[in-house]
């Protein structure tokens, strides 16, 4: 069942919101033609911190890449073909190529990677810039002000 969502409202009513509309386009396709290998979790670890598990069992750390490219964290492995004059009964276990990408927010950023136990651990923290923080700001008073001039007109005499 496709789903189709008319974004008109938010364009008439706000400006930069552009890339929310084409992350939800590009949610609405990938689900409908999702890929379930390999498996993997996203966890929130903190508020400004996220964890990727992927199971990435057969895999070495030299058959696995791990890139940031254009906002996105691609994963991708390549096993090098080893099954030459191997004969299998059955196969059920899978090390076939992949590539899975997650799309990042802005100022999220990968700050490690792990491969332990068949498990592949990507580490990604929020990092809002100073500038982006809320901050406080003073607030003057006409008292303050009024004290400010008369220190003023003094330090003119």
């Amino acid at each position: 069942m496709m789903r189709t969502y008319d974004f008109a409202p938010l364009y008439r009513s706000s400006v930069g919101f552009d890339q929310i509309a084409n992350m939800m386009d590009r949610a609405l396709r990938a689900d409908s033609t999702t890929q379930s290998y390999p498996p993997y979790n996203i966890e929130k670890l903190e508020d400004d911190a996220y964890r990727i598990s992927i199971a990435v069992a057969g895999f070495s750390d030299n058959d696995l890449s791990v890139e940031v490219r254009d906002k996105a964290l691609i994963v991708s492995a390549r096993k090098a073909d080893e099954d030459e004059g191997k004969t299998y009964l059955h196969r059920g276990i899978a090390t076939r190529a992949f590539e899975r990408r997650f799309h990042l927010a802005d100022h999220v950023q990968v700050t490690g990677a792990e491969h332990v136990d068949g498990m592949l651990h990507i580490e990604l923290e929020l990092q809002v810039p100073e500038a982006l923080k809320p901050r406080q700001i003073q607030i003057a008073s006409d008292v303050k002000r009024v004290e400010k001039d008369v220190v003023d007109a003094k330090s003119v005499n």
